[in-house]
């Protein structure tokens, strides 16, 4: 039996789909994703039969093909953990902030962690992974509550156009002031210019192994917030009535997304688009609820990010196409439409 909810789009009612669709809907994406990481440890410049993956996975490097898979498992799981963690980022700041514009790129807090990323590299001979990390969740943090204050002036408050249009800003600003840090500074400019492309094909197994646990601190954050996300959905007010504390819910969702959208630019460079996508999806599938809506955006973005570099590396044989180009060119067309949508004001 089919229920519906209040409206959350300017007064269209959004349909929740029954709790046995959404468990069959969880399991199709699960396979999905399944399908993809066999498609990424297969396809790529050169194609790999089934007994070189099980040789691989055996612990064998010595032919050319093995060599291959064995380069390309650690690459294809870090697509999913990065997806993963940018697709619920993107849900939570869409949840915080009630904006159906909200995404980690649109709203410059990709960029501030690539900037404070490069500045420690410039500044401070920033070398080491965990560095990176932490260097970018604080440039991700600052950055995000600067575009917060910024879009919050004037009459209105945060209005979703308001807060797209600081972040682009911010973004621009952060952009330039990265260039004139490399312009001078030869010695680390090839490397981060080629990461501020964003893409996973660098991924080792020690590079999982260093962002790792920040991931999953910003996931259980996220997931704990889900209840609270759903209150603050209903509006400041009520929620403050139901016994939620407003403030603390939204600082608490809130760094759990940085953390998440900080660690993942600090490993893979800046991946637009993924954050704002992805949530609008699962809503059809899914429906508002953060309980449900969380866990589909890791799996549907992990599921996405593989499928953009499995496409970056077919279309372009024997080179490939970095995914954060990839998700570009999927996520600006989806961004016009969404700005085109006259009723959407707020989720």
């Amino acid at each position: 039996m089919i229920t519906r909810q209040a409206p959350t789009d300017a007064g269209a009612a959004t349909v929740r789909p029954p709790r046995r669709g959404r468990s069959l809907w969880l399991l199709l994406v699960l396979a999905v994703l399944l399908g993809l990481m066999f498609l990424s440890v297969a396809v790529g410049s050169r194609d790999v039969q089934w007994a070189d993956i099980v040789a691989a996975f055996g612990g064998s490097a010595e032919g050319f093909n093995e060599a291959a898979v064995a380069k390309r498992i650690p690459r294809t799981l870090l697509a999913v953990i990065v997806g993963a963690a940018l697709g619920v980022s993107g849900a939570v700041m869409q949840g915080v902030t009630r904006n159906p514009l909200a995404d980690p790129g649109i709203l410059g807090v990709n960029m501030g962690a690539s900037l404070a990323v490069v500045v420690g590299m410039a500044f401070f001979g920033l070398a080491t992974a965990t560095g990176f990390i932490w260097s970018a969740i604080l440039g991700a943090g600052v950055t995000a509550l600067f575009v917060h204050v910024i879009g919050s002036m004037g009459r209105g408050g945060a209005t979703p156009l308001k807060l797209a249009l600081a972040g682009a800003a911010t973004s621009a600003a952060l952009a330039s002031f990265i260039r004139a840090l490399l312009l001078p500074r030869n010695d680390i400019a090839d490397g981060a210019h080629s990461w501020q492309i964003g893409g996973v094909g660098g991924g080792t197994f020690a590079t999982i192994s260093h962002v790792l646990p920040f991931l999953v601190v910003g996931f259980v954050v996220c997931l704990l917030s889900a209840r609270g996300l759903n209150l603050l959905a209903l509006g400041d007010e009520l929620a403050a009535g139901l016994g939620q504390r407003v403030a603390a819910s939204r600082i608490t969702a809130s760094v759990g997304s940085v953390v998440l959208c900080g660690a993942s630019t600090a490993v893979t460079g800046p991946i637009g688009f993924v954050g704002l996508v992805i949530p609008h999806m699962c809503r059809l599938l899914v429906g508002v609820d953060h309980r449900w809506l969380l866990p589909f955006s890791a799996l549907t973005g992990a599921a996405l990010l593989t499928a953009a570099d499995v496409v970056g590396r077919i279309v372009a044989r024997p080179g490939q196409i970095d995914v954060g180009i990839v998700t570009a060119l999927i996520g600006a067309p989806f961004f016009i439409y969404i700005v085109r949508r006259q009723k959407v004001r707020s989720l």
